[in-house]
């Protein structure tokens, strides 16, 4: 038995492909205070049963255990993470993991203002904000929620609590924001904050995804190129998603380009969802349940089903649906139907 707080790293989990067990998406609830076209279109789905939920201390219990085979950073997720109720308490029990690095969290902002004085308090080491527009009407549009104006202040707490790190994630969408690249930058500029733009990814099923919607990577440098001048590449070693770049001026930003050039091969992250559900890949359809052994005490068992999950795992989800272009039936990833039968099905309840 490992003592709480220590981690064992003899022997580092690897998958298949040698790709290692390093970082987990931990999402806390699958419900969300937006109405993102992108992410949860629909006004009503079907929610996760409370009594389903890891409770803050199975939560706890099992991060220990990943920590034991790798894990090193995590980052809460949801849904929207800020609507789990006294969620500072959590990253303050997170936190006493001494195999845990770094913290992380990915929220849309809303509550941000009165929590993020709690949250850096508790030991939360990094923010990520979801920002795609500076319109307030294009957000109104978007989100079909009227609270543009409390996202702007939970950023502007960010600063003044003093995280170290601010980060804005930007989906960039052909014929919604895409004539707002290099308003964003210079938003990033001004607040201290690195934008980073994410393709439109075929996730889900409600969002009625298309590929013509897709603002490439490609484009997007295209784009800031015309006004910046020439772009570098920052070149380092790391298994984070975003590709950065920088501009003349030393602005630092980045791109994930999930759906042009996945980057499968070495990607060292798993989600587990807000009721126990272990996935493997963002885009696999059948998750380990970790919940069931964990309340029945078997613990072994939930170490068991993490090591041969992850030996086993031969997951290349953004892959295999890049491959399917060529025949031209990358269409929608899952059908509205299934989603209804499944709700860990939909990526809110995975922590996309």
């Amino acid at each position: 038995m490992i003592p709480e707080g220590l981690s064992h790293r003899a022997t580092p989990l690897v998958d298949v492909y040698d790709r290692p067990l390093k970082s987990l998406r931990l999402s806390v609830t699958d419900r969300c205070n937006l109405r993102c076209k992108y992410c949860m279109p629909e006004e009503d789905y079907a929610w996760l049963p409370r009594e389903t939920l890891l409770t803050f201390e199975e939560i706890h219990q099992l991060v220990g255990i990943f920590t034991e085979v790798g894990i090193d950073k995590i980052r809460l997720t949801g849904g929207e993470p800020l609507l789990r109720r006294n969620l500072p308490a959590l990253v303050r029990m997170l936190s006493q993991h001494a195999g845990i690095k770094e913290i992380a969290l990915t929220t849309n902002g809303v509550l941000l203002e009165e929590q993020a004085q709690s949250l850096f308090e508790a030991g939360l080491h990094r923010v990520t904000v979801s920002l795609d527009t500076l319109r307030p009407e294009r957000f109104r549009a978007l989100t079909r929620r009227d609270t543009y104006d409390r996202v702007l202040a939970g950023i502007d707490m960010v600063r003044k609590v003093g995280f170290p790190s601010l980060k804005l994630d930007t989906v960039a969408i052909k014929g919604f924001n895409d004539d707002e690249l290099v308003d964003l930058v210079e938003y990033g500029k001004r607040i201290q904050a690195e934008v980073r733009f994410i393709e439109y990814m075929d996730v889900g099923g409600a969002n009625e995804w298309s590929l013509d919607q897709v603002l490439s990577k490609a484009e997007i440098l295209a784009a800031l190129g015309c006004v910046y001048g020439p772009i570098e590449p920052v070149r380092e070693n790391s298994s984070a998603p975003a590709q950065r770049f920088r501009l003349p001026d030393g602005t630092v930003f980045g791109i994930i380009p999930s759906t042009t050039t996945p980057f499968c091969a070495t990607c060292d992250r798993s989600r587990l969802t807000a009721d126990g559900m272990w996935y493997l890949c963002l885009y696999a359809k059948q998750g380990i349940d970790l919940r069931e052994p964990l309340r029945l005490g078997a613990l072994d068992e939930v170490r068991a089903r993490i090591r041969q999950g992850w030996q086993m795992r031969t997951d290349r989800g953004a892959e295999e649906r890049k491959a399917l272009e060529q025949a031209s039936a990358r269409m929608r990833f899952i059908a509205i139907e299934k989603l209804r039968q499944d709700p860990h099905l939909e990526m809110h309840a995975r922590g996309g």
